[in-house]
């Protein structure tokens, strides 16, 4: 059996925020693999299946972003599995919109997410990271990561989870670079996503984990793809911008 976790902050204020990109991620996977319907149990929302000829549980911690590693480690200490039967995927920063990257163990990168699993876990599980750009000054981070996604980002944001849903099985059959593939397929053809937009106004309360990095990154437009209802429902018919 394994656990993959999607990491973001609950209710309906987060629900399109760049932040939850991890939660956007395994709600696709489960919509595209036929899961059951959510339900709730270790602090988090799971949904059962299977993937690759394997049982899997997917998991979105209902703890804010800050704690996520109570929900996992309730999860991983009830099924008795080690840190190797868990994938973690969460957004990152430093990395440009619909870029990702996958790694075993490492550091948490100032993300406190992944610092709390770390704590309940240890650090010997498989992180992907998805990229949700960088806005250019420190200074519109907070902004930036607790915004919700634009309109223009749904261009690529559409095809990238598409995508992860549709290619989730090689990531319990461990084959991290065909998976990686099959997202850099998905956007074949267009540029890279456009540069993020801060967001304006008073930044998003709550206590959710913003990384403060500096690097900016550059982007520009990309192709639309099979998921404007999810994204819809989302967003709730706001830009995010």
């Amino acid at each position: 059996m394994q656990i993959i976790a999607g990491l973001g902050n609950p209710g309906a204020r987060y629900a399109g925020n760049r932040h939850n990109i991890g939660f956007m991620a395994v709600d696709e996977i489960a919509r595209a693999n036929g899961f059951s319907p959510w339900s709730k149990k270790f602090k988090a929302e799971i949904a059962e299946g299977e993937l690759g000829g394997e049982k899997v549980l997917l998991l979105k911690p209902q703890t804010f972003m800050n704690v996520s590693g109570e929900a996992v480690g309730e999860a991983i200490r009830f099924y008795k599995l080690g840190p190797d039967a868990l994938t973690v995927i969460y957004d990152e920063l430093d990395l440009q919109a619909g870029k990702a990257r996958i790694k075993t163990a490492g550091g948490h990168g100032g993300h406190n997410g992944i610092k709390s699993i770390d704590a309940h876990v240890g650090k010997d599980y498989r992180r992907v990271r998805l990229g949700i750009g960088h806005p250019g000054a420190k200074e519109l981070v907070h902004n930036h990561v607790l915004g919700d996604f634009s309109k223009a980002d749904r261009a690529w944001l559409e095809p990238f989870l598409a995508a992860i849903g549709e290619n989730a099985a090689m990531l319990v059959q461990r084959d991290d670079s065909g998976f990686m593939n099959k997202l850099a397929l998905s956007l074949t053809g267009a540029a890279q996503a456009p540069a993020p937009t801060a967001p304006v106004g008073k930044p998003a309360k709550g206590r959710s984990h913003i990384r403060q990095a500096n690097r900016p990154q550059s982007q520009g437009p990309a192709p639309t793809g099979p998921m404007a209802d999810m994204l819809k429902r989302l967003f709730g018919g706001k830009s995010g911008d």
